[in-house]
């Protein structure tokens, strides 16, 4: 349900946007906006500013925008109810009674409930009878009962009904549990549970809420490991493995192994800084999230094809982030948790001697290059380094490009002036790549061909961007929003997704209230509220705001009198005739 306007009202007044993404973001000032990484996507440029002044951010290189609410929406994973009480608690403000009976937050406080129990579910059957054979399996992979109690390992019984059966005891709907991925549904339409015959994984965010499970499987059955699927509490794609307790232990440093074992043995075995993705690859979000806790990744995943691919991907993403990036390849092809039972009462030690002696990102690429190529033979000795200075382009420190340069020449007996060409040579065409492709994507967005919000734009672009600079001069301007909300009937707006703004606008100023961002987000989506920003963050310094919406006035004006398309095809000549003489009057 709606937040009561004045609430949002003093919310927005004592939150400053600057001070709660500088939390996230470092921000550089920048003219008058602040400029900083946009947290939402990988950039090794900033692009991602904020106006403190007019209370909203921008990104031109992903394209998020929207007011602080957007931000803590987007950078926290909340819905708009739980991003405001998560401000207001930073701002000691007490959310009003009613907002607590949310449908959106209720449910989610349902699931957290429902996780939390079939969590205490799955720990008490691993110690039952039944539960035997895995607490027997998770002993046999060396796991102590400390550390078995530390993570709340559990059981799912084999049973297709048992936690069903337990939740709807405690109360819960079956409706609650289907949309914890707790439970299926049947034909029928009955519940079932979801996990069945598997050692289960909680999976617990850095609020200590339980939300999600992953469970293995004890026999070569397929699939090996089964996961929550996403869930309004839980996204896959935006949660790691432990984080919730490595965090506390990174000193600067995190270690991403590839599954839940690796994470754990390595705990166990006092290196607690270990995290891992959740069933997937890494993704662009989690790298985000591991570079806010911090400066450094080291990579370890398996020495197979399939983890040395996954090494690769991983580099690439973690790379756009700016984060060092060491990677470590265990020996003999072993995985983290083979490596230290292998070692006995040294696996830790000697782990830990690996992690001192891991290369970064860069000696990797050109390891695993050099691999490939005899250099004793001239053809592949040119080959390989053409390949290298692509990899060396892609340093962006010239002092570490430099160190590269000269090891690599001197090794090969190179002239590293021909080395320094062939690397300048490729950074130029990649960044005359990036320029073309920000191009090709900056006209799309200007001409509407590639709008998706407002798909009305790309056949009436001069009313469009009339619309869009009079929308902005509304909210940058308050004192002459209401001037226009007067003079403008939404009949004017030709397209739909601009007239639903104006009129949300119109609306308020009419009733009395502001339309700055913030007051405005609880109306839109996070779409449209970036939508919203990039009209605002090229119109901030219009001169005469008053002349310029007089202009944009009679643009409305003068193309809402023209034919459609549709009208063109269907209208008779004397119809055509006389609309082309109107145009002829008003071109005089």
């Amino acid at each position: 349900m709606a937040i009561p306007e004045a609430f949002i009202q003093e919310l927005k007044e004592r939150t400053d946007i600057a001070d709660v993404i500088s939390g996230y973001v470092q921000l550089k000032k920048s003219g008058r906006s602040l400029m900083g990484l946009c947290p939402f996507h990988n950039e090794k440029t900033g692009s991602f500013s904020v106006s403190r002044e007019n209370g909203f951010f921008h990104c031109f290189g992903c394209g998020a925008g929207g007011d602080v609410i957007n931000f803590i929406k987007r950078i926290e994973n909340l819905d708009y109810v739980e991003a405001v009480r998560f401000l207001a608690q930073k701002a000691g403000m007490t959310m009003p009674e009613d907002g607590r009976n949310d449908r959106s937050a209720k449910l989610k406080t349902r699931i957290y409930e429902a996780n939390r129990e079939a969590a205490r579910f799955f720990y008490r059957k691993l110690y039952s009878p039944e539960g035997k054979k895995a607490l027997d399996y998770l002993r046999s992979r060396g796991l102590s009962e400390k550390t078995i109690v530390h993570f709340g390992l559990g059981y799912a019984p084999s049973s297709r009904f048992e936690l069903v059966n337990h939740l709807r005891a405690k109360g819960f709907t079956a409706a609650e549990m289907i949309q914890a991925n707790l439970a299926n549904k049947s034909s029928k339409g009955n519940p079932f549970d979801r996990f069945c015959d598997r050692v289960m994984f909680p999976i617990i965010d850095l609020k200590t809420n339980v939300i999600a499970f992953g469970g293995r499987i004890m026999t070569d059955a397929k699939p090996k490991y089964l996961n929550t699927s996403d869930t309004p509490v839980f996204n896959k794609s935006r949660n790691l493995f432990a984080l919730n307790f490595a965090k506390n232990k990174a000193d600067g440093q995190l270690i991403l192994v590839e599954g839940y074992m690796d994470v754990i043995a390595l705990h166990q075995a006092g290196i607690e800084n270990a995290i891992a993705t959740l069933g997937t690859a890494l993704t662009q979000e989690q790298s985000m999230i591991i570079k806010r806790h911090c400066e450094e990744v080291v990579i370890c995943y398996d020495a197979d094809d399939a983890g040395q691919r996954a090494t690769q991907r991983a580099i690439n993403i973690l790379r756009q982030t700016g984060i060092r990036i060491k990677i470590l390849t265990v020996p003999d092809g072993k995985d983290p948790d083979e490596f230290i039972k292998s070692h006995g009462e040294q696996g830790a030690a000697r782990f830990r001697m690996l992690l001192e002696k891991t290369g970064n990102d860069v000696d990797y690429k050109l390891k695993k290059l050099r691999a490939s190529y005899n250099t004793d033979i001239t053809e592949q000795k040119v080959e390989f380094l053409t390949k290298a200075a692509g990899i060396i382009a892609e340093i962006e420190n010239p002092v570490e490009q430099n160190v590269y340069m000269r090891q690599l020449c001197k090794e090969l007996d190179v002239d590293k002036e021909s080395m320094e060409r062939l690397v300048s040579k490729i950074s130029r065409q990649e960044a005359a790549k990036k320029i073309r492709a920000f191009r090709q994507t900056a006209v799309k967005q200007i001409s509407g061909g590639n709008d998706k919000l407002n798909r009305g734009k790309v056949l009436n672009l001069r009313a469009a961007n009339a619309e869009e600079a009079l929308i902005a001069l509304m909210v940058l301007n308050p004192d002459i929003a209401g001037k226009v909300a007067e003079r403008v009937d939404p009949k004017l707006f030709i397209t739909d997704f601009n007239r639903n703004i104006y009129e949300v606008l119109q609306r308020k100023i009419k009733n009395g209230m502001d339309v700055s961002m913030t007051d405005i987000s609880g109306d839109f989506s996070d779409d449209e509220m970036s939508r919203i920003s990039s009209m605002l963050i090229s119109r901030q310094q219009e001169n005469d705001a008053g002349a310029s919406a007089d202009e944009y006035i009679a643009v409305l004006q003068e193309e809402s009198e023209k034919l459609t398309p549709e009208e063109i095809a269907a209208a008779d000549n004397d119809t055509i005739m006389e609309q082309l003489r109107k145009l002829k009057e008003k071109k005089s």
